[in-house]
């Protein structure tokens, strides 16, 4: 395992689209617990595949250390309700908060580590979690969809 190096703003690779995993295999393994540990290093919520330079649908998610990990592979929306408004930041984005609007509640289908099919409904920030990750995967990023006028730069 090892901590990989997080693309940042400016990056051309975080607005490009990443493919479908067609095979689970060793390499996809190493790079999901890569992820995993990228993830606990900087102490994020979600981590997309594209964050470290793969362009591959995988996304790792945890809320918090005491809550499971979601390994997502290939997720897709099928549902979504509801509004909330939420203050989001993103670890390709460092030190950069804002207010957007994110669905209440959404409903994925993925893959997991073990290709098993997988159906997750995710509510308040479980559901944003796994919606702002799903953007990073269609090449989107939370800045190019912030509410104006409430992006806040924290100086360190």
């Amino acid at each position: 395992m090892a901590i990989r190096s997080i693309r940042t703003e400016g990056d051309e690779i975080l607005k490009k689209k990443s493919k479908k995993v067609e095979v689970i295999d060793e390499k996809v393994i190493e790079l999901i617990k890569d992820m995993i540990e990228t993830l606990h290093k900087y102490d994020g919520v979600g981590l997309a595949a594209v964050q470290v330079g793969i362009l591959k649908q995988i996304v790792v998610i945890q809320e918090e250390k005491d809550k499971p990990i979601y390994i997502l592979i290939n997720p897709e929306i099928i549902s979504q309700s509801g509004k909330q408004i939420v203050e989001e930041g993103c670890l390709s984005f460092p030190n950069k908060f804002a207010k957007i609007e994110r669905p209440e509640k959404i409903k994925i289908r993925a893959l997991n580590e073990k290709g098993e099919k997988i159906e997750i409904t995710a509510k308040g920030l479980l559901a944003q979690a796994i919606s702002h990750e799903i953007d990073h995967l269609n090449g989107e990023v939370f800045i190019d969809k912030i509410i104006p006028g409430t992006l806040e730069i924290v100086k360190q």
